[in-house]
């Protein structure tokens, strides 16, 4: 069997497991050859993403003809409403569940520090020609331009360039993703990260981890229930998206594996190239259910305000602020610290924690965000039938 056709998933889990297993016998100069190659890669990552951003959503939008306006519309309200809910849905759960399991100790607040980083032989700069949202926002002007002034020759252009985005994905992206996702693996494993902040914070993952479960059942019943298919088969056909981001930690990184699932979830493929690009960029349900629940635990433990009234503006601001967010692995918390800081006071150590247990988990939130598209993808299906 040629290795361009195993299946994605058994790949992605088998990179996973090898990927720990040989970090606890590969020398570090061996562990560094492989941050080297996801160096590189990671940067052509971010040099690619607001091209296939633009090469998808752009296309998308044209040829949805004069109803892409309010598709559009629709999309960006129910990610932005979907995020708005999963962010209450995390406060109310934590402000119950956090008192039994956590005991306010003003010694939290202690920098978690001792790993050894492992930094990669060499680098290639690979800066991007234009940001997530420029990308996003051109390819809207391009997109509906198209549908207003009936441009055949510009569709046609960027059609052809659909392809060329296509091509990179199918003949580099997706082949490569098992070896960058090994690569991922090896590395938080032999710098110890990973074991070291979840002795300190297992109690907070395993609530955020139920949370992000029983918000993705959630989001699939009802988009079952609107879509009128069966959700939990949907649920699992969008699994392969759910490993995927588990090892690439990035929305925007998975998208060529998310558009595949959504498609055969009854997606139609036109409607999916516009919507799961949008969402990878505007929808962070399982991020935002993240960083409200460790922002909750660390204000409960330092005995700091969190009452329903400071966090109600949070959650909103929240969500306005993520959706400029790049969709790269660490970015909606990055995004988030200004709002951290000046909704809830927190300071640079209490930043360091939230970066550090939210990278930690990154790859679960960034998961469960992508998963969720396929949600959306099915509900706006259901929605594009019926205008």
């Amino acid at each position: 069997m040629k290795l361009t056709k195993f299946p994605l998933l058994p790949a992605i889990i088998i990179a996973v497991i090898l990927g720990i297993l040989a970090s606890f016998v590969f020398p570090d100069s061996l562990s560094r050859v492989f941050v080297t190659i996801n160096s590189i890669f990671g940067n052509f990552l971010g040099f690619v993403i607001p091209l296939i951003i633009l090469g998808l959503v752009a296309p998308g939008i044209a040829e949805l003809g004069h109803g892409a306006g309010k598709l559009l519309a629709i999309t960006a309200g129910i990610a932005y409403l979907s995020t708005i809910i999963s962010g209450f849905f995390s406060y109310f759960s934590c402000s119950f569940s956090f008192p039994y399991i956590l005991t306010p100790d003003g010694s939290f607040g202690a920098s978690v520090d001792g790993a050894i980083k492992l930094t990669p032989y060499f680098t290639i700069d690979m800066p991007p020609i234009m940001g997530v949202t420029t990308a996003l926002i051109i390819a809207f002007v391009i997109g509906l331009g198209i549908c207003a002034v009936g441009a055949t020759h510009l569709k046609n252009a960027i059609l052809e360039f659909r392809e060329l985005i296509n091509i990179i994905i199918q003949k580099i992206i997706i082949p490569f993703l098992p070896l960058y996702i090994f690569g991922i693996f090896l590395q938080i494993g032999a710098e110890g990260q990973a074991a070291m902040i979840l002795k300190v914070f297992i109690k907070v993952i395993a609530v955020i981890f139920v949370l992000h479960v029983l918000l993705l059942l959630f989001q699939f019943s009802l988009a079952g229930i609107i879509s009128k298919k069966n959700p939990f088969k949907a649920l699992v056909t969008m699994m392969p998206a759910y490993m995927t981001a588990l090892g690439t930690q990035s929305s925007a990184a998975t998208i060529p594996v998310t558009l595949e699932q959504s498609i055969k979830c009854g997606v139609n493929p036109k409607l999916a190239g516009f919507v799961i690009p949008l969402c990878a960029t505007i929808h962070l349900a399982g991020s935002i259910l993240k960083i409200v629940a460790c922002a909750y635990a660390i204000t409960y433990m330092m005995g700091m305000p969190s009452g329903i009234d400071l966090y109600s503006g949070f959650i909103f601001m929240l969500g306005i602020t993520m959706v400029a967010a790049p969709g790269v692995p660490g970015g909606a918390i990055m995004a988030a610290l200004g709002v951290l800081s000046s909704m809830l006071g927190f300071d640079d150590n209490m930043q360091g924690l939230m970066i550090a247990l939210y990278i930690t988990m990154d790859c679960f939130g960034t998961a469960c965000n992508v998963t969720g598209d396929g949600a959306i993808a099915l509900i706006m299906n259901r929605i594009h039938k019926q205008c």
